[in-house]
């Protein structure tokens, strides 16, 4: 059989998009769309065809054309960024639409009149570091085209894009003597980013035009800055810097560079009638990557309640993409002469994988994180929470040891960050559940959400603490909390079986099975979910279900025996110990 030959061949990609696009057409949808259709007919698409460019594909906001000539497109791209500056002359700050345009030669496949390929990808990255109004070419455009056009090149150094395996050299394209490009300077220097995670908050967009509303978004902004200035290991910029964006219209990178952060959140308030819409995107200022976006509608009656809803929403739901995007990027560093800060994110990515190998290399990477930084008091939590995730899942080798071991870590995380709310609930945690010192573990539990109501793992280890203590109905409430701070969260099947728990010490066997079930399908492997299926099939009559629960542990521990679990919660009530230990005994789990 004969395989069909992929056509290629060498050509200019020429990529581009709006710059703000989403924070355009959130201000005016109609008009933006008006303006960008308009600039199309007028400009952009005479100035492809003038210079012989193909348009392979437009999206809302952007477009892809290929060309035969590296000098064809750049002086193309030249001739559009000019139209587009001078056409902007008169119009508002808010409504300016600006391109950005990346060019890169390399070989392309042909399919269907699309183009694929390092080709595209490459321009396709360029695009993403281009200034508004800025064009930025690939170092093989720039051999081809040098010397060859009245276009001025200002070297970018090597850049790190996106999914591209090794750091390219770009360019900065410009007319000669042009004042629009390079962009223009600000009085704002381009500050180096600190050493942990950083964000600014901007001043939200009111669109209905009332100075209530007015008041409500900049309430709204100082709210959700004061909430993430409680975590610690977040740099957050003050309002004061913030604001000064207020009422302009903002490129997300440029900001990041003058604030020197790393992630940007921006939103609108619209009103309707009675009602109001906020709407809210997190965004890496590094690339214009957007990683999280969602809306929040209410009634302008409780507007107070509205507006701390949407504060705890907003919260609960950034700083995990935070911590996962900051995660992502330790992974990709080199591991050598590695920071506190790195060591720690990687223990973090460890974590995750949920596994005895990948646990014990956590420990070691929050250890390593200690041992540069011996103050560094999240990183002793952590420690200690291995060795919850060790008792949790039966991987505990030498007892005694090892809980002495989580209480030092535990106390040392709890001395160093005594103002730090993600190390007292880890501390907390590791006390309670590891320890058995339950109401120590509460009191540090309970600090850490005075400090930070919106941390949803102090939620979490608090609705396991009230279990532990013979609350369940609370317990609940507080696991519930946890979930709706935190929905997407990687651990959250760990949150679910809290809520197993909470119905099994409560007597409800059958709820409290079906739970299990739904705790399996986020993690078929987490041992103590299979634990506590068992004990509440076994506890409801479910024999069927009990064996298929025993069998599914004894494939991943062949070991596994009544022994292993009998301590594995640390219940104050007599009556609670007897269930589970009943629950246990009924699975027919050897001793």
């Amino acid at each position: 059989m004969t395989t069909a030959r992929v056509e290629r061949r060498l050509a200019a990609v020429l990529a581009a998009d709006v710059a703000g696009y989403s924070r355009l057409m959130g201000v005016d949808e109609e008009g933006t769309l008006a303006r960008l259709k308009e600039c199309r007919r007028a400009l952009v698409d005479p100035k492809i065809a003038e210079y012989r460019g193909r348009i392979v594909k437009t999206t809302g906001d952007g477009m892809l054309v290929e060309f035969a000539s590296a000098v064809d497109a750049v002086r193309c791209g030249v001739e559009v960024q000019r139209g587009m500056a001078n056409g902007n002359i008169d119009v508002p700050e808010a409504k300016r639409i600006e391109f950005r345009i990346g060019i890169h030669v390399g070989d392309i496949i042909i399919d269907d009149n699309d183009i694929f390929g390092d080709g595209v990808n490459i321009a396709a990255r360029l695009e993403g570091i281009a200034d508004p109004g800025g064009i930025c070419i690939s170092d093989d455009a720039h051999r081809q085209i040098r010397g060859k056009t009245e276009i001025a090149y200002d070297d970018m150094g090597q850049q790190s894009l996106k999914n591209i395996s090794e750091p390219m050299r770009a360019w900065r394209a410009r007319p000669v003597g042009s004042t629009v490009d390079p962009p223009p300077a600000t009085d704002l220097p381009t500050l180096a980013l600190p050493d942990k995670p950083s964000i600014a908050v901007l001043p939200f967009t009111n669109m209905s035009g009332e100075a209530e509303q007015e008041y409500f978004a900049d309430g709204m902004v100082e709210d959700i800055i004061t909430a993430l200035s409680r975590m610690t290991w977040l740099f957050v910029i003050a309002r004061n810097s913030s604001f000064t964006y207020k009422g302009k219209a903002v490129d997300i990178k440029q900001v990041g560079r003058e604030l020197g952060v790393r992630y940007v959140l921006e939103g609108s308030v619209r009103k309707a009638g009675n009602k109001v819409r906020i709407t809210g995107q997190l965004i890496d200022a590094s690339t214009g990557t957007h990683l999280w976006a969602d809306r929040f509608d209410g009634s302008l009656e409780d507007i107070f309640d509205l507006q701390d809803e949407v504060t705890t929403n907003v919260i609960g739901a950034i700083s995990p993409k935070i911590e996962q995007a900051e995660i992502e990027r330790a992974k990709r560093k080199p591991t050598e002469k590695l920071a506190a800060y790195d060591h720690f994110l990687r223990g973090m990515a460890n974590i995750y994988q949920g596994t005895k190998q990948a646990n014990l290399d956590a420990l070691q990477n929050f250890q390593r994180a200690i041992s540069v930084d011996e103050d560094f008091a999240t990183a002793y939590g952590m420690c200690a929470y291995c060795y919850v995730w060790r008792k949790a899942n039966g991987w505990v080798e030498d007892r005694e040891r090892e809980t002495a071991e989580a209480e030092r870590l535990a106390r040392s995380a709890a001395r160093f960050g005594a103002d730090d709310a993600v190390a007292l609930s880890q501390a907390g945690f590791a006390l309670a559940f590891v320890v058995g010192a339950l109401d120590d573990g509460a009191a540090l539990i309970d600090r850490a959400l005075a400090l930070n109501v919106n941390l949803a793992m102090a939620w979490r280890f608090s609705g396991y603490i009230r279990v532990f203590l013979g609350e369940p109905e609370l317990a609940i409430a507080h696991l519930e909390r946890a979930i709706r701070l935190s929905p997407l969260d990687p651990l959250i099947f760990i949150v679910k079986n809290g809520i197993v728990l909470s119905h099994f010490f409560a007597g409800r066997y059958e709820e409290a099975f079906s739970s299990a079930q739904g705790t399996l399908r986020h993690n078929p492997n987490y041992v103590a979910a299979i634990i506590m299926a068992a004990a509440s099939a076994a506890m409801a009559g479910r024999d069927d279900e009990v064996r298929k629960a025993v069998g599914r542990l004894h494939q991943i521990d062949p070991t596994s025996g009544i022994g292993k679990f009998a301590q594995m919660w640390p219940l104050r009530r007599p009556e609670d110990l007897a269930a589970f230990d009943a629950g246990l005994r009924l699975t027919g789990l050897p001793e």
